[in-house]
């Protein structure tokens, strides 16, 4: 028993809640400042081999998933939830309590407090509860005899606006729990026209399969002056059996959300491959070939040739090609085109619309966190408790008719838990009505 007890007092202690809040923060910066999830030679060649071994025995480069930074908050929700089964019971009987049940000389003693003497029947000319009620205090009474108690509280459920914040916490871990156990982040590159079903997932959990195909259509980007990427996006696909169900344009902080599955912007690759879309417009047919540099191709059905024969790049963005297009025993024809542009090209008695564009492939960060929503419900509650606990107080008012002696007598008397000197300023208001009344 002496044993429970001393770990009951340890947990339940707030110089631990303290302790265990500060660690975690000073952790949290070292987080912070070193590189999290870099391979292991990256730290060799940063910080040394020997402090590079000593981040890694102490799991540094994966702190936030680290047995002693899960440790420490195990510590701390431990404490919370002992810390309110220890306190709240007494709270939950200042919540409930029969405030009606007060006596008397507890009424006198408060620092609040203020009495007024009247005149036989006088007293009972004066409307107490309606009173109160312009006062913006809903009072409940009861008669004591020849005597008759009000009281009015406001801010009766701040007193557990910390306890709100103690859950809150809580259901923000159980959140994370389920994202840590039952969600994923991984990546993966697409290349245009093409579609991936798994993704490789990241801390070597392998390659994940997503349950749908995800197709890139189409990726663009524009550059600086400089050849800087300015601003790239890519239109993805969502595909079941097949099926189209969903497209969108995403960018950097646009991403794609499918069966809780979220697809971020994040990269890209370019190729010395094409894509090449040829119109035939007399009939407005129109197909796009992945065109390999320098190599022929055909449209047997058209009976069409072409390729590109030359490039002009910088760095490695290609901002021109040079097109060969050959229509059945045509003379062929030659055009630069700027990169993604278009051009007519005439072959007897047809024309056909060409543009070339180089091909990228968009890369995607993926994420699946199903307790995502569970944090920000627990954030939401945290919101509510931090109100309660700061903005609010628990405000409580008691007025005394004392009519059981020569000179009838008019007790008022309040408290409040917190902001004292607002409640002090809202207990003069009250007073000087009731000496308003008086006086009339």
């Amino acid at each position: 028993m002496i044993l429970v007890n001393q770990f009951w007092n340890f947990f339940s202690s707030v110089k631990l809640a303290i302790f265990t809040l500060c660690s975690l923060a000073a952790t949290s910066i070292i987080g912070t400042i070193i590189p999290q999830g870099e391979p292991a030679a990256f730290y060799v060649k940063n910080y040394g081999a020997k402090t590079a071994h000593f981040l890694q025995v102490l799991d540094i480069p994966e702190m936030y998933y680290s047995w002693w930074f899960l440790g420490l908050l195990g510590i701390l929700s431990t404490n919370l939830i002992i810390c309110s089964f220890d306190r709240f019971p007494s709270v939950w009987k200042i919540i409930t309590t029969d405030n009606l049940g007060i006596t008397p000389e507890r009424v006198e003693k408060m620092s609040n407090f203020s009495k007024w003497e009247f005149g036989t029947n006088k007293l009972d000319k004066i409307d107490l509860a309606g009173m109160l009620k312009q006062g913006g205090w809903k009072a409940t009474s009861r008669k004591l005899g020849d005597n008759e108690l009000f009281f009015c509280e406001k801010g009766r459920w701040s007193r557990t606006g910390v306890y709100i914040v103690h859950l809150s916490i809580l259901v923000i871990f159980v959140g994370a729990i389920i994202g840590h156990f039952f969600g994923f982040k991984g990546s993966v590159m697409i290349p245009e026209m093409r579609s991936a079903q798994k993704v490789f997932g990241y801390k070597n959990e392998g390659t994940l399969q997503l349950g749908f195909e995800i197709r890139c259509n189409t990726f663009t980007i524009e550059f600086y002056d400089n050849g800087m990427p300015k601003e790239y996006r890519s239109s993805l696909t969502v595909l079941e059996d097949g099926k189209e169900v969903l497209t969108k344009d995403i960018e950097v902080n646009t991403p794609l959300t499918y069966k809780g599955i979220t697809f971020y912007q994040s990269s890209y690759q370019g190729y010395q491959d094409f894509l090449l879309n040829i119109t035939d417009k007399s009939t407005g047919d129109s197909k796009i070939f992945t065109l390999p540099f320098q190599k022929q191709m055909t449209w047997d059905e058209k009976d069409l040739h072409f390729g590109i024969i030359n490039a002009e790049a910088v760095g490695q963005r290609v901002v021109r090609s040079k097109v060969w297009f050959k229509a059945g025993e045509n003379p062929a024809s030659i055009e630069w085109l700027a990169d993604n542009n278009q051009a007519t090209f005439v072959s007897g008695a047809k024309e056909y619309t060409i543009s070339a564009k180089q091909m990228y492939a968009t890369g995607l960060q993926v994420a699946k966190d199903p307790g995502v929503w569970v944090v920000y419900i627990g954030c939401g509650i945290m919101l509510i408790g931090l109100y309660m606990a700061f903005f609010m107080s628990h405000q409580r008012i008691w007025l005394y008719k004392k009519n059981g002696s020569a000179t009838p007598e008019l007790w008022l008397s309040g408290s409040a838990n917190k902001n004292k000197m607002g409640f002090s300023k809202g207990f003069l208001e009250l007073k000087n009505r009731i000496e308003h009344a008086v006086q009339r």
